[in-house]
């Protein structure tokens, strides 16, 4: 089977800035550190490289770096600062230009709430849309979540894809969170009334207070299944963000968890592993 890894992050501090870097994280992250990662994978793999929050000014540059390294990236999904409205048509023409970039994503998580609905922003975002490019939304929690669906309201053209489930709370293997707790399986059930949304398999390692095994993900998982459909589903690693301290071996448990939630649930495996990516981001299949 071939698989889709939906979202990969890669950077090197050596060619680029990143203020946000530090601890395990604060080292280059490439093509010898990712094959040390997939040394005991045995699928044929290929990836969506998401933007790893270089400098502003480097979103153009980040672009063309990932895309000169030796690995099989078949869509890039670069930043770009929709809050700036028709100031940022130039840069989305650009991105549009360049070979490879099927996407774009602004972090949300961190910024107030209603920003994603400034009228800056949801010109930014209507400009992206008319490009053809997806919008990754990271957020975190219901009341995000609920932003998210009104902006797939105010522009049903805009494909989005919430990455990460939405960043809720999964506790720890110890003490595992509740999907029911501050909203979030509610706003989940919300959010995919909206047909322009899907949602990205990944990210619950990175959520987690501690060692973390299957049966504290798995019901958020579940959250997902019910809400979106296994159509509307797309498997990611968010390698190596989820995996600080971790990153080698993260990688291939994170897998192997979703393939076997995927197994016992009776999902379609190549739809959430590849197709279904390559639907959503315009990819040609192979």
């Amino acid at each position: 089977m071939q698989i889709l890894d939906a979202h990969l992050h890669l950077w090197d501090p050596a060619v680029l800035d990143y203020g946000w870097l530090s601890g395990d994280l604060d080292r280059a992250f490439g093509p010898r550190e990712l094959e040390r990662a997939l040394a005991a994978m045995s699928d044929d793999r290929a990836f969506i490289f998401m933007q790893a929050d270089a400098h502003p000014d480097q979103a153009l540059a980040e672009v063309d770096w990932v895309a000169s390294l030796p690995l099989p990236v078949r869509g890039i999904i670069a930043f770009a600062a929709l809050e700036r409205g028709d100031a940022i048509a130039e840069h989305l023409t650009a991105l549009a230009a360049r070979s490879g970039v099927v996407g774009v994503r602004r972090l949300l998580q961190g910024e107030a709430p209603g920003f994603a609905l400034t009228a800056g922003f949801l010109r930014g975002a209507e400009l992206a849309a008319t490009h053809g490019l997806v919008f990754d939304a990271c957020v975190r929690g219901a009341r995000q979540l609920r932003d998210v669906a009104a902006l797939a309201d105010a522009l049903p053209a805009l494909s989005i894809v919430l990455d990460h489930l939405g960043k809720p709370s999964v506790g720890s293997a110890e003490e595992p969170g509740a999907p029911s707790a501050g909203g979030w399986s509610q706003a989940m059930s919300d959010l995919a009334q909206r047909p322009n949304v899907v949602c990205k398999v990944s990210g619950l390692p990175g959520e987690s207070d501690g060692a973390s095994a299957a049966a504290q993900f798995e019901p958020f998982l579940d959250v997902a299944l019910e809400a979106f459909g296994a159509e509307r589903l797309l498997y990611a690693s968010d390698w190596p963000a989820s995996f600080p301290g971790d990153t080698v071996a993260g990688y291939g448990a994170w897998e192997r968890i979703v393939r076997e939630w995927i197994a016992s649930r009776g999902i379609d495996a190549d739809a959430v592993l590849r197709t279904n990516a390559e639907r959503v981001y315009g990819l040609d299949t192979v």
